[in-house]
């Protein structure tokens, strides 16, 4: 089953539907791609139709034995696509239609119309990027060729959408990330992948809901044990009243409720004063119950004290 990283990508591919379109994801794609000179221009994917677009437009651009695909396997079954434009004349060709060169930068003067800013951020997340799959974690990244490039892609993004990202190393890696889901649902959207979009945005959904179930059962199961505990501790005291004095001390209000408790272990206060008659609130419950634990704690004191003493 394709992963969720593999779906942006096929959706966005899916989404470049004119000459143009695929110039600005081809400019994204070389941008940060594995190496970018007249010497050398190499991408490395595992996204095979990332592999099939990229020699598709170079051989658009630079014609038939331009580019070059070979594959190996890595870990887990997966196969690394190794692309790479053959031929310094080749080469030379691809960089100048592109206007781009070794430097590697996403200021004005290399970018394209505005309109196209967000194919040429697709076509980044296709040569260097990856997100996670939503019901695990929410994480989407960039792993960047150069800090300079790490820096343009951020502020492109913050100035442009207000989509703001994070930096961070790794293994000698400059990687742009982000972490807050409104911020990947929008940035999946800003590249054309809408139907992924929403399926992250229906998982978050999903999530916050689980949540607040889960929030609100252990809410409940809170309320049900400290109910529970002043049940336990409302029957200790009328037990202890009863085998003292006797229930018959008490008031004819508080027998009848202190009779009800005995009988209703489980009902809660509000219950217990509707069944009251006249019903009562569930304040004038939990008052008739201060008064009998008081006359209890009385009862403990005095017997306190006389085991003290001699």
């Amino acid at each position: 089953m394709p992963s969720f990283s593999y779906k942006v990508k096929e959706e966005i591919l899916a989404s470049v539907s004119s000459k143009d379109k695929a110039d600005a994801v081809m400019l994204g794609i070389l941008t940060f791609a594995n190496s970018l000179e007249d010497k050398k221009i190499l991408l490395l994917t595992e996204n095979e139709k990332v592999k099939d677009f990229f020699i598709l437009n170079t051989v658009r651009i630079c014609g038939e034995d331009s580019v070059i695909a070979t594959e190996s396997r890595k870990g887990r079954g997966q196969t690394l696509y190794s692309i790479e434009v053959i031929g310094e004349e080749n080469r030379l060709t691809l960089l100048e239609y592109f206007q781009t060169d070794s430097s590697r930068r996403l200021t004005p003067d290399e970018l394209p119309k505005e309109k196209f800013y967000p194919l040429v951020i697709a076509g980044a997340f296709l040569a260097c990027g990856s997100v996670n799959d939503p019901l695990k974690k929410y994480h989407l990244e960039f792993v960047v060729p150069t800090l300079d490039l790490c820096n343009d892609l951020g502020l492109l993004l913050i100035e442009s959408y207000g989509i703001l990202c994070k930096h961070a190393e790794r293994k000698g890696n400059n990687i742009v990330y982000l972490k807050e889901s409104e911020n990947i649902i929008d940035m999946l959207t800003l590249m054309g992948a809408t139907d992924c979009s929403i399926e992250l945005m229906n998982v978050k959904i999903e999530k916050d809901m689980r949540n607040k179930i889960n929030r609100a059962v252990n809410c409940d199961n809170a309320n049900i044990e400290k109910a529970l505990r002043a049940s336990e501790k409302q029957i200790s005291d009328i037990e202890l009243i009863d085998s003292v004095m006797g229930l018959s001390v008490l008031s004819d209000s508080l027998r009848e409720i202190a009779v009800l408790r005995y009988e209703n272990p489980d009902l809660n206060l509000t219950e217990l004063g509707e069944m009251l008659k006249p019903p009562i609130s569930r304040s004038g419950v939990n008052h008739r119950f201060a008064r009998i634990a008081k006359i209890a704690d009385e009862i403990r004191a005095c017997r306190n004290k006389t085991e003290k003493q001699p």
